[in-house]
C-alpha cells in the first residue's frame, strides 16, 4: 500500500470509531442517566525524505463525554432519584466506587438501596443505605437527606470528580473517577429521572455525514487500488 493508501485508511479508522460512538448515543436515547459520547480527532504531521515534504495522518485520539444535563422526567417513584446540577451518585460496584447519573434505585431483599443492576447506592460517609422493610414514608429532602418515617436516617451522598480530565467511562452509565469531593450545590429531587441527553436530531445527522464521509474514503481506495493496478500492469507490458 503506498503512502496515499495509509492516509486514507487512518481516516476511514477514526470514521469507523465514531461511527461506533454515534450507533451507541443512538441506542442509549431512552437510557435512564446517559450521557453523550463523542470522539476527538488528532492531526499527526509527519516528514517525508523529500526536502519540503511531509504528509498528514489522523488518529481518533479520545473519547470524551457530553456533560450537558439530561430533562427530568416526574415518575413518582419514591426512590427515583435525579440530580439538578453538576454531580454524581456514588454506587459500590465488584470493581470499586464508581459515579452515575441514573437514579432509578430500589430496595434489595434486605432493604439497602440499590440500582438496576443491584449495586448500593453510597452515603454521604460512603457507606450502603439501608431502609427497614417495614418503614412507610420514605423522603429525600433538596440536599440529599433521606428521612424513614419522619426521622433522618442517611444523606445521599453527591460528589463530583477533584480531576475532570480523570474520569473514564465505563459500561452503561458508569464513569470511574481517580478521586472525588464532596459536590455541595448539587439539589436532588425525590420522584424524577434525568433523561440521556442525546439530541436524537442531530445524532441521526451526524451518523449520515459520518457514513458518507466513510463511503467517499472508501471510493477513493478504490481508485487508488485500480490506479496500482494499471500502472503496474502498464510497466508490465512495457518490460
Amino acid at each position: 500500500m503506498d503512502l496515499a493508501g495509509y492516509v486514507a485508511l487512518t481516516r476511514q479508522s477514526g470514521l469507523a470509531k465514531e461511527m461506533q460512538s454515534v450507533a451507541n448515543n443512538i441506542a442509549n436515547l431512552s437510557t435512564t442517566g446517559f450521557r453523550r459520547e463523542g470522539v476527538i480527532f488528532a492531526e499527526e504531521v509527519e516528514a517525508l525524505p523529500a526536502e519540503g515534504g511531509s504528509v498528514a495522518m489522523t488518529e481518533a485520539r479520545a473519547r470524551y463525554t457530553d456533560s450537558l444535563q439530561g430533562s427530568l422526567e416526574e415518575t413518582g417513584g419514591t426512590l427515583d432519584l435525579a440530580i439538578e446540577g453538576d454531580g454524581y451518585f456514588t454506587v459500590m460496584t465488584p470493581q470499586g466506587e464508581r459515579l452515575t447519573r441514573a437514579g432509578a434505585f430500589t430496595r434489595s431483599a434486605d432493604g439497602t438501596v440499590v440500582n438496576m443492576d443491584g449495586h448500593p447506592l453510597l452515603d454521604e460517609g460512603g457507606g450502603e443505605i439501608v431502609i427497614p422493610v417495614e418503614s412507610k414514608a420514605i423522603n429525600v429532602a433538596a440536599d440529599g437527606t433521606l428521612s424513614i418515617d419522619g426521622a433522618p436516617a442517611a444523606k445521599v451522598g453527591l460528589v463530583k470528580p477533584t480531576d475532570p480530565t480523570k474520569v473514564s467511562r465505563e459500561a452503561g452509565t458508569l464513569f470511574k473517577a481517580s478521586a472525588t469531593e464532596p459536590m455541595e450545590d448539587g439539589r436532588v429531587v425525590q420522584g424524577f429521572l434525568e433523561q440521556s441527553n442525546v439530541n436524537p436530531i442531530s445524532e441521526m445527522a451526524r451518523m449520515v455525514e459520518v457514513q458518507r464521509a466513510y463511503e467517499y474514503g472508501q471510493k477513493l481506495m478504490d481508485q487508488e487500488d485500480e490506479r496500482i493496478r494499471l500502472v503496474v500492469k502498464t510497466l508490465g507490458q512495457l518490460g
